[in-house]
C-alpha cells in the first residue's frame, strides 16, 4: 500500500531553475517499479564551477540535453496528484516549483514528504547508519536512498499511502 515518488535535483548554479539532473524513483505498493535518471540542459547551459565539483555534471553533458520543458510530460504523471518525498523537500520542491514557473507550466497539485524531517540527519550519514547504497549527489542515486529510507520509515510506523 506504499506508492508515492522520490525525486531528487542537481542543478547547476544558485538559481532553483538551473536543474541539470533529475532522479526520480517511482514506488507502488511498496515496489520500486520505475527509475528514471535525465540530463536536462539548465537555462543557458549555464554552471558554477562549484556546483560541478559538487556533483562533477558539466556544461558539455547537457549542452545536447532535453530542456525541462520537454522532459516535464515524461515525469510529470509521477509528481501530479501523487505523493512526493526527498531528502529536504524544500530544496527540491523549490527547484521544481521554479522551474515550472520559468517555462510556463502550471504547477500541479501534489503532496510533500521529507525523510530529512523524519530522520534529522543528512543523507549520507543515514545511509550509512542502514547500509544503504549511495553515490551522494548523483540524482538518481540520492532519490533510490530517499525511497528506501522513506519505506523503511512506513514500514515501521506501519502508515499506509496511497
Amino acid at each position: 500500500m506504499y506508492t508515492f515518488t522520490a525525486i531528487d535535483f542537481e542543478t547547476a548554479n544558485a538559481n532553483p531553475n538551473s536543474i541539470c539532473q533529475i532522479g526520480l524513483i517511482r514506488v507502488e505498493n511498496g515496489i520500486v517499479v520505475r527509475e528514471i535518471n535525465l540530463l536536462v540542459q539548465p537555462p543557458r547551459n549555464y554552471y558554477w564551477s562549484s556546483f560541478i565539483n559538487v556533483h562533477g555534471i558539466r556544461p558539455t553533458m547537457t549542452a545536447f540535453s532535453p530542456k525541462f520543458s520537454e522532459l516535464w510530460p515524461t515525469i510529470e504523471p509521477y509528481i501530479r496528484q501523487q505523493n512526493i518525498v526527498a531528502h529536504n523537500i524544500s530544496f527540491d520542491n523549490n527547484c521544481l516549483k521554479k522551474t515550472l514557473e520559468h517555462y510556463f507550466i502550471p504547477i500541479p497539485n501534489y503532496q510533500t514528504h521529507c525523510t530529512y524531517k523524519i530522520y534529522k540527519k543528512g543523507l549520507a550519514k543515514i545511509c550509512l547508519e542502514y547500509n544503504i547504497p549511495l553515490n551522494h549527489h548523483d540524482a538518481l542515486s540520492d532519490a533510490n536512498a530517499c525511497a528506501m529510507l522513506f519505506l523503511k520509515h512506513l514500514k515501521e510506523q506501519k502508515v499506509d499511502l496511497f
